[in-house]
């Protein structure tokens, strides 16, 4: 299986970069096909800017590195987003790559039949750091919001098939072995993907 990970964070010794490395370890050894783009490494520019919405409302090309970024997507059979929640949402770096790589035209369309969903079938899962313990965003509603705008705004808009978006809350506050338990996780759940 082919597999895109989409890493979001701008400290490469952060617990983000164990969960992207522990990831890629365990699909190498289950023997997928694995595709890292670490967007602050890339210096990908998240700005949609004013001459690129010109010409995806006209439906011409987009720029060089938004193509790039869209030749991976096409490639994946699965994409996993890798990103800490920041303010409740992801952070600017991720909501840009989706603002100019899940653009109109390639992600999505609108037709005589209304929208039409061009990534149908197409796997996708998220793995979020939080700050704050899982019961905080739970009790405040948060999660419920994050649900609706992430996972069924941006991901299933396009017709993407969301397997899972795991949380992990308190991750600067929890002890050094929980975090390797969350790390287990993560290995155990990249582990039953099929390949």
């Amino acid at each position: 299986m082919k597999h895109l990970i989409v890493y979001s964070h701008p400290n490469p010794a952060s617990f983000n970069h164990a969960i992207q490395e522990t990831l890629v370890r365990v699909l190498k050894e289950k023997g997928h096909h694995v595709r890292v783009r670490d967007l602050y490494a890339l210096r990908f520019d998240p700005v949609l800017r004013g001459d690129e919405l010109k010409l995806l409302q006209e439906n011409q090309s987009v720029s060089r590195d938004t193509a790039i970024e869209q030749e991976h997507v096409r490639w994946a059979d699965q994409i996993t987003f890798i990103y800490p929640v920041w303010w409740g949402r992801m952070p600017a770096m991720t909501c840009g790559y989706f603002d100019r790589v899940f653009s109109k035209g390639f992600a999505y369309d609108y037709g005589p039949e209304g929208l039409q969903k061009l990534l149908p079938g197409k796997k996708v899962c998220a793995i979020s750091t939080m700050g704050a313990p899982l019961s905080a965003y739970e009790d405040s509603g948060m999660m419920k919001s994050m649900k609706q705008t992430i996972d069924e705004e941006s991901f299933q808009f396009c017709g993407m098939v969301l397997i899972e978006h795991k949380y992990f809350g308190a991750v600067p506050t929890v002890t050094d072995e929980e975090r390797k338990k969350m790390l287990g996780e993560v290995a155990s759940m990249a582990s039953a993907w099929p390949v």
